[in-house]
């Protein structure tokens, strides 16, 4: 798959319905009156750009081309359903049937268009073009949860491989402790890495970072009862490593999110642990870094080169430090407006998603879907790309509550201070 067809996957995924989700019935008039100022700033820019090229207009133009299209859509639709009313209340008995024939289907219409529209105005996630890291780290659960780490990481590679996601295992680290495999050939894992380099890859994954729940009778469980384990998923974003300019000024930007000021970084080598032959505890090919302000720690040794170890480990140090400022100002938007997010938001505590062997079950207690199949979910397959897809469409839902709430926190401010000053 090239990177403009992911990037159109990506898109289609963030702003379009897949028929399993609710539709909005009807637009607040703070969300429509938002889009239709910003319907009249594209004819406007249309207008001007038609007399004379200017590149910062024509950009402007067509960030906000999808909404004024979608507008259109929707009053269109609108209009038809005006139309139908209309109709149901004739005299003529044949005018009647007719409009009742297509009224079902013009109030889907309507709600796709309003939907459509909603999502239109969403802001777009400000890494969602971005390639990603996702991260495996064992929680609560012992050697089951170490296990069940390496299942989660053979199922997003095979995902990657049957979606034809351009991937590489940036850290597979096996715990010290125990070097056994359970009868399902899963390893104990003790951290694992894996990166999806296709542009958009983060918009396409972000909604799996969260705690994931396995229930599923152990190899060491004699009596037959059913233990619960948890290994947490985190999804950054990542540069790819052939950086642009505008990538690498990006880094050395303080205002990016992506900055890390090297005099806050500690920085330490060492014998690198675990497997690897001869070269382990020969030379000082591990790396480690700590962001001193934040606490924020990488480690890397999975080269026997310090200099790739090192490159590897600002890279994610950098990719953990984007996220954390990411979370925080999100969480200074929902202390600032009515919190609708404030009761869905995903937190890495959360326990996003059950895989239940016994039931042969996988459950998202976001979007609300019970996938059976559970064999085809580990294989990355089918039913897994229905889980995402759905997780997507809840994000959208999110996003688009979100916004409502904005502009009517907005639109009531504004009413306020209007009947204040008495206009």
């Amino acid at each position: 798959m090239g990177v403009s067809e992911l990037r159109a996957v990506a898109e289609a995924r963030q702003h379009v319905l897949d028929g399993s989700s609710y539709t909005i019935s009807q637009l607040p008039p703070a969300l429509l009156e938002r889009a239709r100022r910003l319907a009249d700033e594209h004819t406007k820019l249309t207008k001007e750009l038609e007399q004379d090229f200017d590149p910062k207009k024509a950009k402007r133009a067509g960030e906000i081309s999808r909404i004024a299209e979608a507008l259109k859509q929707f009053e269109k639709a609108k209009a038809a359903l005006g139309e139908l009313q209309g109709l149901l209340q004739s005299d003529d008995r044949e005018l009647r049937e007719l409009a009742e024939d297509d009224l079902e289907a013009t109030n889907a219409q309507l709600a796709e268009s309003t939907h459509n529209l909603s999502a239109a105005l969403t802001p777009k996630h400000p890494f969602a073009d971005m390639p990603c890291l996702i991260e495996f780290v064992p929680g609560p659960g012992g050697t089951e949860g170490r296990f069940f780490a390496d299942t989660l990481f053979k199922m997003y590679k095979a995902y990657c491989t049957n979606k034809g996601y351009r991937h590489r295992v940036v850290k597979y680290e096996a715990s010290d402790s125990d070097g056994q495999t359970s009868s399902e050939g899963e390893i104990a894992l003790q951290e694992a890495v894996l990166e999806v380099q296709e542009p958009g890859a983060y918009a396409i994954f972000r909604g799996e970072a969260g705690m994931h729940r396995v229930q599923r009778v152990p190899d060491t469980e004699k009596s037959g009862r059913t233990h619960t384990s948890a290994v947490a998923v985190w999804v950054l974003p990542s540069f790819p490593e052939n950086t642009t300019s505008e990538q690498e000024a990006d880094w050395d930007n303080p205002e990016s999110d992506f900055y890390v000021n090297p005099a806050e970084v500690k920085v330490e080598v060492m014998r690198a642990r675990g497997a690897g032959g001869q070269h382990v505890n020969k030379t000082e090919s591990a790396v480690r870094l700590t962001h001193i302000p934040t606490g924020t720690t990488v480690s890397m040794q999975d080269s026997r080169s310090q200099q790739r170890n090192r490159d590897v480990a600002w890279r994610l140090l950098r990719s953990r430090l984007a996220q954390k400022r990411r979370e925080a100002r999100e969480e200074q938007a929902r202390q600032l407006r009515d919190s609708v997010l404030a009761r869905s938001q995903i937190t890495r505590g959360d326990k996003i998603r059950t895989y239940n062997y016994q039931q042969d079950r996988c459950t998202d207690h976001r979007s609300a879907l019970d996938a059976h199949n559970l064999p085809d979910v580990l294989r990355g397959g089918e039913t897994l790309d229905k889980i995402i897809q759905s997780v997507h469409v809840w994000l959208v839902n999110q996003d688009i509550q979100a916004l409502i709430a904005e502009e009517e926190a907005a639109a009531s401010k504004a009413a306020k201070a209007n009947k204040k000053s008495g206009k």
